[in-house]
């Protein structure tokens, strides 16, 4: 009787109970190992976060510097210790715009010209706490200035810079050292004089506030040493040599935790509705790995696309197009769209970088509508592409016109309408045999093209094409025989002629090239191409040394040869120069080398040291092409040279019915003459232009009226009647 009574207890409530339990405690194991590896995942990926955002906070004080150390007002302020100016712009600016907490204007002797404290009232004690952390810094940066060194300069970073985490009044601090710069290459700098501007950004305080805020960190602190809480993550602070100071601190992300305090009360009553409770947990279960999941994607995404546009990045593309060609039926069609911005550059350069970042994103919005269901992309800088599948030639040129199009139409930015424009390059690959690889090289061949063209247009590559390049790659090898055998390539002297009495003043140095096979090549083709290849300082070398010769056997003439602008940009350039000048014996005088304007533009300034060093011992220096350029006029007023060339353009106008090159040539002389200078006309070929230049008061002339350019043996057998005392044409 009491077996027959034990059993249906046993049956009715030990079995239950035991299954029940059994399954209470496996499902409750199963849930706290799923929230201790979930928790553990948020929490690494909180704290790998709090380090990437100091990171990127360094990045970004650098980047919010350069909004007023590139700029000529900045160099000219603190040059006349303005402190009214420095005070507003690059300190009490920083601060309210950008939240810099601190700004210092550094000397080149290492003084503090300038402080801006917005914590600490005397500018003397604020400078005191800072300058142990300042001074190595600035030292590294005014060494990389003096050194030349443009490492992670790009269209985003106009300056090099120095920054490091450090503890500034007992606050963790991000420094940051840039230099204040010219942001037109008008001003000259010598590096070891250039003042810095040093911005301080506290890590705690408003930093922390927007960094919980923004994102959802929970209770975040900043502490100088780790607590003791067990339900604390942390991130340390290391200055650049590796050195802990300081923990961000707060209470993790847990949402396993979030779970499994939920599934808990369900797993209580597992005995009355198992099926209830697993439905449960399997939804929270859910909501966590659906979360994991979101977060995994975000990051994916960040990895494959452009930060500032969002369209995909140059590894997300190439992924694309391989899979694309890859998936391809035999007929199918695909192109590849390479698109560059015409007039970008002068948009940042005028504007700003925060206006030509908007502009980009702005392209962006705009090829995403040209481009439905497409993958668009953003290589880098200003280029673009786009992949198209299942399309005929006819379609791609429809599409490559509505971008141009609408590349076209003004931008607004600010209230400002800017005006920009598009050229692009396109290849249509067939089926799935072709090379990813390939056509990105062909598509940027074609682009080479259309720029070529004119720009703000289209080219679809085309066998001729790869022949072009081709034929270029070849042209380039036989440069480079010519050049090490010194064989082909010989300098021609064309004279040039005062304008008073029509007198031999001089003759300029100009280098042909006698291809075997092609004949005579113009330096209009092979100089760029030298210029690419590397070999341009031999070929330099080889006109002075004939110009050298030549300045021998024609001891009363001047000689002048033409520098190329990476030529300049060689620190050993001037010495090289004078070493043949003193190996022949010929008196620096004699010798007039000619720059053309994009010499300026050498924001290292070492063009200019070269010509400094060149002037200094007699060496005249001639602004080439003058009047064709990107500034002329503006840029004599800065320009240390001895004369100016009038561009044949302008003397070629005198033929028209139009008075204007008259008077612009006139005005050319007119201000050459006020600063002290001596012109020459290039190009004269008709008596009416040889007799206008005269009349105007151009020094000295050249063109085909004249004389063609000449062999040394010819030109020998000129000189003897021709030339006159050199001290009579001064």
């Amino acid at each position: 009787m009491k077996y027959a009574q034990v059993r249906p207890l046993l049956l009715v409530l030990v079995l239950p109970l035991v299954a029940a339990l059994s399954i209470y405690t496996g499902l409750f194991a199963v849930l706290e190992l799923a929230t201790e590896r979930s928790d553990k995942i948020a929490a690494e990926r909180q704290t790998h976060l709090a380090e990437t955002l100091i990171s990127k906070m360094q990045a970004a004080v650098a980047h919010d510097q350069e909004s007023a150390t590139v700029w000529d007002d900045a160099i000219r302020n603190v040059r006349d210790d303005n402190a009214d100016w420095m005070q507003a712009n690059l300190g009490k600016w920083m601060f309210t715009y950008f939240q810099h907490d601190r700004a210092y204007v550094i000397a080149p002797d290492g003084h503090a010209v300038h402080v801006f404290a917005s914590d600490e009232a005397d500018s003397a004690k604020a400078y005191q706490q800072v300058r142990d952390v300042i001074a190595p810094l600035a030292e590294r940066l005014r060494a990389r200035l003096v050194a030349g060194d443009d490492i992670g300069l790009s269209d985003q970073v106009l300056s090099i810079g120095e920054s490091d985490l450090s503890v500034v009044n007992n606050h963790p601090a991000i420094v940051s050292v840039k230099p204040i710069i010219s942001d037109t290459g008008n001003i000259q700098q010598n590096p070891s004089e250039i003042y810095l501007h040093v911005a301080v950004r506290y890590l705690d305080g408003s930093f922390l506030a927007r960094v919980s805020s923004e994102y959802q960190f929970d209770d975040l602190t900043f502490a100088w040493a780790k607590s003791s809480e067990e339900d604390r993550s942390f991130a340390a602070t290391r200055s650049a040599d590796g050195r802990e100071f300081g923990y961000f601190s707060w209470r993790p992300f847990a949402p396993g935790e979030a779970v499994a305090q939920s599934v808990r009360p369900a797993l209580g009553a597992v005995g009355i509705s198992v099926f209830v409770a697993l439905a449960g947990m399997g939804a929270m279960v859910g909501v966590r790995n659906r979360k994991l999941r979101q977060s995994r994607a975000a990051l994916e995404h960040l990895a494959r696309h452009d930060t500032l546009t969002g369209l995909a990045n140059r590894a997300w593309f190439a992924e694309h197009l391989a899979r694309v060609i890859s998936g391809s039926a035999t007929t199918q069609s695909n192109a590849v769209l390479f698109m560059d911005l015409d007039r970008f550059k002068q948009v940042n350069d005028t504007m700003g970088h925060p206006v030509g970042d908007r502009l980009l994103v702005l392209v962006a919005d705009r090829l995403r509508g040209i481009f439905p269901g497409s993958v668009v992309g953003r290589l880098g800088g200003d280029e673009f592409t786009a992949v198209v599948t299942n399309v005929t030639s006819d379609q791609v040129s429809r599409l490559c016109e509505q971008v141009i199009d609408s590349m076209r139409r003004p931008f607004e930015i600010n209230g400002t309408p800017i005006s920009i424009g598009a050229s692009i390059g396109v290849v249509i690959g067939v089926g799935r045999d072709v090379d990813p690889s390939d056509l990105t090289r062909k598509a940027d061949i074609a682009l080479y093209n259309a720029k070529a063209a004119g720009r703000n247009r289209f080219a679809i590559f085309g066998p001729h094409m790869d022949d072009l390049v081709q034929d270029r790659r070849e042209l380039e090898c036989d440069l480079r025989l010519a050049v090490q055998n010194r064989r082909d390539l010989e300098v021609y002297f064309q004279p040039v002629y005062a304008a008073p009495n029509g007198a031999l003043y001089g003759a300029e140095a100009l280098l042909r090239w006698k291809h075997p096979a092609r004949g005579l090549i113009t330096p209009e083709v092979f100089i760029p191409i030298a210029e690419e290849c590397g070999v341009i300082a031999q070929l330099g070398d080889l006109v002075l040394e004939e110009a050298c010769l030549a300045a021998q056997r024609w001891p009363d003439l001047e000689i002048a040869i033409n520098a190329s602008p990476l030529e300049l940009r060689n620190e050993a350039y001037a010495l090289r120069v004078i070493a043949a000048l003193n190996k022949h014996r010929i008196d620096p005088a004699r010798l007039e080398i000619e720059i053309t304007e994009g010499t300026l533009l050498d924001s290292a300034g070492e063009c200019q040291r070269n010509i400094a060093a060149l002037r200094s011992v007699g060496v005249r220096i001639a602004l080439d092409d003058f009047g064709t350029g990107f500034s002329s006029f503006g840029r004599l007023q800065y320009v240390a040279v001895d004369r100016i060339k009038i561009d044949k353009s302008f003397v070629d106008g005198f033929d028209s019915q139009e008075a204007d090159n008259r008077a612009i040539v006139e005005a050319m002389i007119r201000l050459a003459r006020a600063k002290g200078l001596k012109t020459t006309a290039e190009g004269v070929e008709t008596e009416e232009q040889r007799a206008i230049l005269k009349e105007l008061g151009c020094d000295h002339l050249q063109g085909y009226l004249l004389s063609k350019p000449m062999t040394k043996d010819a030109f020998d057998r000129m000189v003897g009647t021709n030339v006159i005392d050199l001290q009579a044409k001064r």
